[in-house]
Order: C-alpha cells, then sequence, then structure tokens
C-alpha cells in the first residue's frame, strides 16, 4: 500500500509540473491575456543622482535610441541638470509582457529603444582625463520583476560589441501594481545597481566601452544606483469571459506518463 500510495503522489506531481509550464503567456500590444487587452504603456527610465556626477565628470554626451524618446536638461555650463525633477529621463514603449495565468501578476515587461552615450576623447581642445573616448548603447530592456533584474541589449565601442539579453541591473525594491488591470496600473522599479558590483563583468562592459580611465572608473565607482524606472501598463478588460489557456505540448506528455504511472499502479494492486 505504501508503494502504491508513494506511485500515485508521483504521478499526480508528474501532471501538475506539466500544467505549471502551460501557466505562463507572453502577451505583445493589442493582444489579450486573462480577459485583458494589452493597448499600450511606457517605461520611464530616470538617472540617479550619482550617476549624472559621474556623467558630467566624462563629459559623456546622451541621446535617444528610438523608438525612445530622452528629456535632457542641460545647465548654462553646458553640464546635465543634476537637481531633482530635472535629471536626464528616457522614455520607451512598452512591447510584451510575460503574464502568470495563474495569479495574473507581470512577471516580465519588456520595451523598445533607449539610451547611447557617447564619451569624447578631448573636450575643447584638451584630453579628456576620464575617457580615451568611446560609447555604449543600452536598448531594449526586459525587467524580471520575479528575479529582480534588468536584462538589455548593448553595442560597446573599444571592442566590446553587440551583447543581446545582457544582465546589467539588480533590482532593489518593486511597489505598485505588478498586475493587468482594467486601465493604467503603474509600477516604481528603485535602486539599480550593476550586476556584479564594481568588479563584475557589466562594470567592465561599462568602462571599456566607454574608454574610461583611471579617472573615469573612479567616478564610475562612485555610482550607488544608476536610477529607477517607473512603468505605466494601460489595459482593457474583456466583457465576456477569456477563453482558458490552451495546454503546451509538453503538458499533455506529462500528464500522460502521469496517467500510465496511476495505470501501473492499479495492475499491480489487482495482482
Amino acid at each position: 500500500m505504501k508503494l502504491a500510495m508513494k506511485s500515485i503522489v508521483a504521478a499526480a506531481a508528474l501532471v501538475a509540473v506539466g500544467a505549471a509550464s502551460a501557466a505562463s503567456q507572453t502577451v505583445t500590444v493589442g493582444g489579450s491575456v486573462n480577459g485583458y487587452t494589452l493597448t499600450g504603456g511606457s517605461g520611464a527610465l530616470t538617472f540617479d543622482r550619482s550617476l549624472v556626477t559621474a556623467i558630467n565628470t566624462g563629459g559623456i554626451q546622451l541621446s535617444a535610441v528610438t523608438p525612445a524618446t530622452a528629456t535632457l536638461l542641460k545647465t548654462s555650463t553646458g553640464k546635465y541638470n543634476n537637481t531633482d525633477g530635472n535629471r536626464p529621463v528616457f522614455n520607451a514603449p512598452i512591447t510584451s509582457l510575460v503574464v502568470d495565468t495563474v495569479s495574473g501578476q507581470v512577471t516580465r515587461a519588456s520595451t523598445s529603444g533607449g539610451a547611447l552615450m557617447v564619451a569624447p576623447a578631448t573636450i575643447e581642445g584638451e584630453d579628456n582625463l576620464a575617457s580615451t573616448g568611446g560609447s555604449l548603447s543600452v536598448t531594449n530592456i526586459n525587467v524580471d520583476l520575479v528575479a529582480k533584474r534588468v536584462y538589455v541589449d548593448i553595442n560597446g565601442a573599444n571592442g566590446v560589441g553587440s551583447k543581446t539579453n545582457y544582465y546589467l541591473w539588480d533590482i532593489a525594491s518593486i511597489t505598485g501594481d505588478t498586475a493587468l488591470k482594467d486601465g493604467t496600473a503603474i509600477t516604481t522599479i528603485t535602486g539599480l545597481t550593476i550586476a556584479g558590483g564594481t568588479t563584475g563583468d557589466a562594470f567592465n562592459t561599462f568602462a571599456k566601452s566607454l574608454g574610461l580611465t583611471e579617472t573615469g572608473i573612479v567616478a564610475m565607482k562612485g555610482i550607488t544606483s544608476y536610477g529607477s524606472i517607473v512603468s505605466t501598463i494601460t489595459a482593457t478588460k474583456a466583457s465576456t469571459p477569456p477563453t482558458p489557456p490552451i495546454p503546451e505540448p509538453s503538458t499533455y506528455a506529462l500528464m500522460g506518463l502521469g496517467l500510465v504511472g496511476i495505470a501501473a499502479v492499479a495492475r499491480r494492486r489487482a495482482k
């Protein structure tokens, strides 16, 4: 009897695993999930004060990579404004979400476009003490709300090249709406810190792409946070109940294995 019970539990576990594999669904703008249609949204990345300080130290110039847009305010000296409410902001459109169809929670959010940073080798005819010259684009941000990680596509100078879905930042805190709703869901993501710290691959990739000298690296090590992201996701609720998601083929296969296991137990008991 103990053997039979263990076999039944194991078979049930296989069925449960199969069902879980169909719990997540990717939805793009215009698509529907759990009775909601995703109509749009955006992610606004605001640079932190410490990041703006490092950018101004290196004379780095910022611009938006379409379809993202940027609000870049400068002071009379040509430096980027580093006061509350006036720091650089990059706004990128939402392209897709991954939604847990059981809980209704958004587990991932992706945007298109991003930011380009260009570090000059000279400033006003003199060598740039913080950089020998370089550039780095950070685009197509993909936020993993479960693991609290940010992945991006980057393209760096000085031999770095292109990297897709690159683990760039860790997230300290996520607050606000984390599930779709009828109207606008707002999520605030704060405390973006470089993945792996100042000795990790992400930090070294930044430094190499921008051609940072020792002075530039010291400035970059002073960055306590790269900024915050405010995500706004708009959706409309369908007036009719949603069609249940169709299980993946793997779900049927695992359910079949579970049923075979149960049948085997029944045969043993019959003998």
